[in-house]
């Protein structure tokens, strides 16, 4: 009988579509914009540029290490209760945040430490300014009362001439005098009087310039204090804004980091519960490979003599796409994991591959059903006998299935409806976990996809 049911065309890959969560980048991303909001217009000088953008790199490389992490962790999870499997992809998905948040944490830390010393640099700056105006002050009033003196001793020197006469004029000097003695007396005293005059004048002259220099000095002093002082008062209020930055950046990373703790010791004290669930799977897998070595042994048995011996191995594109998916999604590739919990590897005994919920499931390869049934941790499983490949045993089984259309001895062939996808067993969302035995023992399916 060929297919009964039409293909349906692949879907839109995505999280809605997959039913799957968010994915770790899109929650890192969006921590360290809630983180840098509180900044306002907060910029970081570009003084800092390059340390940021290490940091930043350091941050999105670790990003990215969480994201591959969070992925294999996934991908561990296949076979465990929904239950453990949401802790611990909750617990991966705190750690995927938290390279965002110290990147955060550094940026703001970065900018207040910026703002400080650009505040210290403005104080010292209006200290000096505010200094150098206390000294012009100082030598405004020294000028001041210079001035004051040099006018005192010109106005004695000018009440000095008068009493003494000598404010007369050369010639008042010439015909005044007596005698040749008298005439030098009274022009040596003349002489003296209007050197002193004429130094006194200079003096004062040169006091009162330095004094208008000083004032010109002091009035551009002022004004840079009143910019200084304006500018400081900014820096005060850019580093409080920094300042409230670095804390709730450091509060978020604070908040992630317990809550990382507190999953981990969540999933640890199931740790007996998870260790139950996975001996429960490892037996389930030992029972469907025992069985398949008694049907083995028995086919064998009815086989001519004339039939080649098993050369161990299959190879080539020998299966179809099983699913509606057109091309073939891989989601979760053939091959050992590490538990996340637990510490130790296990085997994904097969592959994942994308579809969703009630769509339509086709055999890989013409067979017979050998059964279609129920089997605890892998859902609803149909199990096709391909016969023998090259000597080989050759077996799939399609697994969580929402329901199967095929039952146990009937034939199929390639293409041919055999059940729904789903979600049936320990499965963490709709998918099919196709196997490949060969022999009875699992072999990775990807290459006998043609993948």
């Amino acid at each position: 009988m060929r297919r009964t049911a039409p293909r349906r065309p692949g879907r839109p890959s995505g999280p809605t579509a997959t039913g799957r969560r968010p994915g770790v980048r899109g929650r890192a991303a969006a921590a360290l914009v809630a983180a840098l909001a509180v900044t306002g217009a907060l910029v970081v000088p570009p003084a800092l540029a390059d340390e940021l953008d290490d940091r930043r790199a350091a941050a999105e490389r670790r990003a990215e290490e969480n994201a591959a992490a969070r992925e294999a962790t996934e991908a561990s999870l296949e076979g465990l209760s929904g239950a453990l499997e949401q802790a611990t992809a909750e617990l991966a998905a705190v750690q995927g945040q938290i390279p965002a948040a110290e990147q955060a944490l550094a940026a703001a830390q970065a900018a207040l430490d910026a703002a400080q010393r650009e505040a210290g640099l403005i104080a010292d700056r209006l200290r000096a300014a505010e200094d150098e105006e206390v000294g012009i002050g100082a030598r405004i009033t020294e000028g001041d009362a210079r001035t004051a003196e040099l006018r005192r001793a010109i106005g004695e020197l000018a009440r000095q001439a008068y009493r003494t006469g000598t404010t007369s004029t050369s010639l008042e000097v010439v015909l005044g005098a007596t005698s040749v003695e008298d005439f030098a007396e009274r022009y040596g005293l003349a002489a003296t009087a209007l050197r002193t005059q004429s130094q006194v004048l200079e003096q004062l002259t040169a006091a009162q310039s330095a004094n208008r220099s000083a004032q010109a000095r002091l009035a551009a002093v002022r004004e840079r204090i009143v910019e200084l002082k304006a500018e400081a008062d900014a820096k005060v209020v850019e580093a409080d804004r920094a300042r409230a930055a670095a804390a709730a950046a450091k509060a978020e990373l604070d908040r992630l980091l317990a809550e990382q703790q507190a999953k981990q010791a969540a999933l640890e004290a199931q740790r007996g519960d998870l260790e139950r669930q996975l001996a429960e799977q490892a037996a389930q897998e030992a029972a469907l490979q025992s069985e398949l070595s008694a049907i083995i042994a028995e086919q064998r048995a009815r086989q001519p003599a004339s039939a080649p011996p098993p050369s161990g191995s299959v190879s080539g594109a020998l299966f179809g796409n099983p699913t509606s998916i057109v091309p073939m999604y891989v989601t979760s590739n053939f091959g050992m994991r590490l538990h996340p919990i637990l510490g130790y590897t296990r085997l994904h005994a097969g592959i994942d591959l994308r579809t969703y919920c009630s769509t339509p499931l086709y055999a890989g390869r013409d067979g017979t059903v050998q059964w279609a049934r129920a089997r605890s941790g892998f859902g609803n499983q149909v199990m096709l006998d391909h016969g023998f490949v090259d000597g080989n045993s050759l077996m799939s089984s399609y697994n969580h299935m929402t329901r199967f259309v095929v039952g146990a001895g009937e034939r199929v062939s390639k293409g041919q409806l055999i059940g729904y996808s789903g979600n049936t067993g320990t499965s963490a969302a709709c998918h099919l976990h196709f196997e490949v035995y060969v022999n009875g023992n699992v072999t990775n399916p990807r290459p006998l996809l043609g993948l």
